[in-house]
């Protein structure tokens, strides 16, 4: 795997982060197809093509797969506004919403409370 370049400000693009993720995908497809062809060869048999066109196709067959969908995966990952860095820090800066079941509970009957007074005639 290429080194990431520092030299750009704003990081990889889209089609840098689409190469990567189909790069891994390839090497992850290829351990794949290897691991499973080879046992479907060693339990069934080659069949009338041969072991290595078999291997072959199990292997570039599973490459493709998970090419296509690491190299989609990867870029809608990444798609970020914000560098990595900065989304970590305005979540531990972020409040949660609500902080414990209680609190959530009271908020709920809060609101059911104000509903309740919208909907009732006056």
């Amino acid at each position: 795997m290429p080194a990431v370049p520092q030299g750009h400000a704003g990081g990889l693009t889209v089609w840098q982060k689409c190469e990567m993720g189909a790069a891994m995908g390839a090497g992850v497809g290829l351990t794949m197809g290897f691991l499973f062809g080879t046992f479907s060869i060693l339990r069934g048999g080659a069949g009338p093509r041969g072991v290595l066109p078999t291997l072959s196709q199990y292997m570039l067959g599973s490459a493709a797969t998970f090419s296509f969908f690491l190299a989609i995966g990867s870029v809608i990952r990444n798609d970020g506004q914000l560098p990595p860095h900065l989304q970590a820090a305005g979540m531990q800066l972020a409040s949660p919403i609500m902080r414990s079941r209680a609190e959530g509970l009271s908020n709920m009957r809060l609101q059911w409370a104000l509903e309740k007074q919208r909907r009732s005639p006056q």
